[in-house]
């Protein structure tokens, strides 16, 4: 069965885990204030070291384990502790950082339609890619039937409260970056 295919059944279960991700479990978050506050959907971008495909710094980066003396790149994110939800690669794989019920420390200070701190009542979704790449098509297509799912089990989450991170924190972030397809996504969704 191919990837897409089996998607289709894509749920978030009793755990608030999303039945096909690989769970990581970052222990970057802490618990929510309300969790049926639950009504923004935050995009964002990662590639570790900048543009490189692989995964594995990624994960690291989320579970504390990155040795920083790796690539010179790596130097600035020391003492960085963050997660996201999930991730999404570039082949489709997802992998699930942090339960949707709990709080991630995936948007750092930021704000939307007045209220502060999005991680309070978000969930990250992490893009394996660039500001200045393109997007795979079965990413596309992964972040829909995410967003399907995520719709059914949070129902506060609609299509008007999908953001970039770029949008609630507009002075420091700028991902998913321009060459992420706005028109092409919410079209699927």
């Amino acid at each position: 069965m191919d990837k897409i295919t089996r998607l289709e059944t894509l749920y978030v279960n009793d755990t608030h885990q999303l039945d096909v991700a690989e769970q990581k479990g970052s222990p970057n978050f802490d618990l929510r204030p309300d969790i049926a506050d639950i009504s923004l959907l935050v995009l964002h971008n990662i590639t570790l070291p900048v543009g490189d495909v692989r995964t594995d710094f990624i994960d690291a980066l989320f579970c504390n384990v990155l040795d920083c003396s790796l690539h010179p790149c790596l130097a600035e994110l020391e003492d960085v502790r963050v997660s996201p939800h999930l991730l999404i690669c570039r082949d489709g794989r997802i992998f699930q950082y942090v339960a949707f019920d709990k709080r991630a420390w995936h948007a750092g200070i930021s704000v939307w339609n007045g209220r502060h701190g999005c991680n309070d009542f978000s969930i990250g979704i992490e893009l394996q890619g660039t500001d200045s790449q393109a997007y795979e098509t079965v990413q596309y297509e992964v972040l829909a039937e995410v967003v399907a799912a995520l719709f059914k089990r949070y129902p506060r989450i609609v299509r008007s409260h999908i953001v970039g991170h770029q949008e609630i924190a507009p002075e420091r972030k700028t991902d998913p970056g321009k060459y992420f397809d706005w028109g092409r996504f919410l079209s699927s969704i």
